[in-house]
């Protein structure tokens, strides 16, 4: 299943279709699968409580070898967890659907997406909005499921 050598398609930061639609303030990665902007998914992102917390993940990631996987804390208690697929290759598991997809990802752009939980990031005003959306849909579902 792994490999040393990968030659499958990867969120890369030089992409030319953009694929991040940004970073909302709970550090949620807001993405277009495979930069279609009519199909998009919410990954949880890093939180860290603490600076050391922070380096600690960073490194944790950089140290990743072949076949490794890397359970980190998200801001809503969740966890996300990072795969290394093959060199230059990381997956993140998407479970938002009926069946799970990994989004690979190159090491440059998943180290990117990870620094966002550096205590003094902050996301763009207009990312500001990625989060308002989600949680305006939450309001608009049923509290409880109807019985039948």
């Amino acid at each position: 299943m792994f490999s040393e050598l990968s030659l499958a398609p990867r969120y890369r930061l030089d992409d030319e279709s953009p694929w991040l639609k940004g970073i909302d303030p709970l550090r949620r990665y807001w993405i277009y699968v495979n930069g279609d902007q009519r199909v998009g998914r919410v990954l949880p992102g890093l939180s860290t409580q603490s600076p050391e917390a922070f380096k600690q993940a960073i490194r944790g990631f950089r140290q990743l070898a072949i076949g490794e996987a890397l359970t980190l804390p998200t801001g809503l208690g969740d966890r996300i967890t990072l795969h290394c697929v093959a060199q230059n290759c990381y997956a993140i598991a998407d479970r938002s659907t009926a069946a799970e997809v990994w989004h690979l990802f190159d090491a440059e752009s998943l180290e990117s997406l990870l620094l966002t939980a550096h205590p003094d990031w902050q996301c763009a005003p207009d990312h500001l909005n990625l989060g308002r959306s989600l949680l305006t849909a939450a309001w608009g579902q049923a509290a409880v499921p109807k019985a039948a």
